[in-house]
């Protein structure tokens, strides 16, 4: 049984090996590599009693247009009863009471999910070496890191540990693994998936989304999660379209842009010319290749951290040691508790981002830095609106550099923090991406990335079956 091998080939066989018989293999899978510490909980008598369920429901001829996808979910999505740590010491032990909108969704398409997956603490880093509970090593390269913040989500699928998962993605979380891993992974647009029940990072930036080894795994799990939701504020009245039926492969009169801000001479040689073989092909299937420009792209990394750690500084205000988490020992008195509680229960990127954001949305730098910043993240966005009148989507790299070792970047924040460059934009634009995985020269997988207008998921994700060889 290939576990690695893309939803759609398996599930015309449903019948005959059984969701119970596919989901065993998977956790016997996730036994076998627990090196990767890819998850945090494993479901494992609750995963078979579900298989069975769904098993029975498909020969009923009844089951959900999911059944028999074994999925795993980033430990920062609340499930019932369950323990959601968001990779942090100050949230273990505790079970949430609710489940997310995106989990009551998957759950009635007959979805099985497996576990829970390691993160970065609170979805902060590049790498998955900042979770609280140890990091998730790259499937590929267990030397090497598999991405962040959803590195534990990436590594499930990569190892064929789960056929897909779910991911959150606030400045590249999703797209960022989804290349260091060899996968596809998918950015929906902004309030196209309810964030109901994600434990919140920057709630102007996170979307939670899917990964898988096909981009039609991950638009089916799209299509199940996308839509309006009463309970989210932010999330998009506007119909979902039928993905899959979008998904043509046919690129032809299809036109792409190439921000010429991001080919750089700081982009690795291995991931030019991998991008390059790629967009040849895409000429060759009958698309339309030209140069856009984003001129605010120097902006970004800077925008991004200014206002997704000022979002971070007041998001987790709430994690006090009063109302539930961790609690010091330690304490002589109420201002000694909440100071004791955060510094022990939070970690150091966690905190570091804290500080900058209390930092920029203090008296006498909020007009500085943060009202600033805002103003810089419209230009930025228009720039986007700018390019999508002239082409369809955009092509670029995913990241910098292919997967790099454990501890590379640990000592120098800013060069994690550029790991983000080229994913970040997206988030500040609110526009959808994916990425879509390429053999580099050297053997680790490059991640390339498609953006395309705000709620064109389909567009991207017919590229991305192009790139991946549909409909050849």
């Amino acid at each position: 049984m290939n576990l690695q091998e893309p939803f759609d080939s398996y599930r015309p066989r449903l019948a005959s090996e059984s969701c119970e018989s596919r989901t065993r293999a998977h956790l016997e899978e996730i036994r076998k590599r627990q090196s990767l510490n890819a998850f945090l909980s494993v479901f494992d008598d609750e995963a078979i009693i579900e298989a069975k369920r769904v098993d029975e429901r498909f020969a009923r001829g009844i089951a959900g247009p999911l059944a028999g996808m074994v999925i795993a979910v980033k430990d920062v999505l609340n499930m019932k009863n369950k323990e959601t740590t968001c990779g942090s010491k100050i949230l273990r032990s505790y079970h949430s009471l609710y489940d997310a909108t995106v989990i009551e969704r998957l759950r009635a398409a007959d979805a099985v999910f497996i576990g829970k997956t390691n993160m970065d603490e609170f979805a902060m880093g590049s790498s998955n070496e900042n979770s609280a509970f140890g990091p998730v090593k790259n499937p590929r390269d267990e030397s090497r890191v598999p991405g962040g913040s959803s590195g534990g989500s990436a590594a499930a699928v990569a190892a064929g540990l789960a056929t897909t998962s779910l991911g959150t993605d606030t400045g590249g979380s999703i797209r960022q693994p989804a290349a260091l891993c060899g996968i596809i992974g998918l950015k929906p647009t902004y309030g196209r998936v309810s964030r109901y029940g994600l434990v919140a990072f920057a709630s102007s930036f996170d979307q939670i989304g899917p990964f898988g080894n096909s981009p039609r795994d991950v638009a089916r799990v799209l299509q199940v999660i996308a839509g309006h939701d009463p309970k989210d504020s932010t999330s998009s009245t506007l119909p979902v379209p039928d993905y899959l039926s979008a998904m043509t492969g046919d690129v032809t009169g299809v036109k792409i842009g190439l921000p010429k801000e991001y080919y750089s001479s700081a982009l690795s040689d291995e991931i030019r010319s991998t991008i390059d073989r790629a967009v040849q092909m895409l000429r060759d299937r009958g698309a339309i290749v030209s140069e856009v420009s984003l001129p605010h792209t120097e902006y970004t990394i800077a925008t991004y951290y200014i206002l997704a750690t000022a979002e971070a500084s007041s998001n987790l205000a709430r994690f006090d040691g009063v109302r539930y988490g961790y609690r010091t020992e330690h304490a002589a008195d109420l201002a000694a508790m909440y100071t004791k509680s955060r510094s022990e229960g939070f970690g150091a990127e966690v905190k570091r981002r804290i500080m900058l954001g209390t930092y920029v949305l203090s008296a006498g730098y909020y007009d500085a830095y943060y009202a600033k910043a805002q103003k810089v993240r419209r230009l930025i966005q228009h720039d986007f609106f700018k390019a999508f009148e002239h082409v369809d989507c955009l092509l670029t790299p995913t990241t910098p550099s292919t997967a790099f070792r454990m501890g590379e970047k640990m000592d120098d924040p800013l060069q994690m923090y550029l790991s983000d460059i080229y994913t970040v934009s997206a988030n500040l634009a609110g526009i959808p991406g994916i990425s879509v995985p390429a053999a580099g020269d050297e053997k680790l997988p490059v991640g390339i990335q498609i953006l395309g207008r705000q709620f064109d998921e389909a567009t991207i994700l017919n590229v991305a079956e192009a790139l991946s060889g549909g409909n050849q």
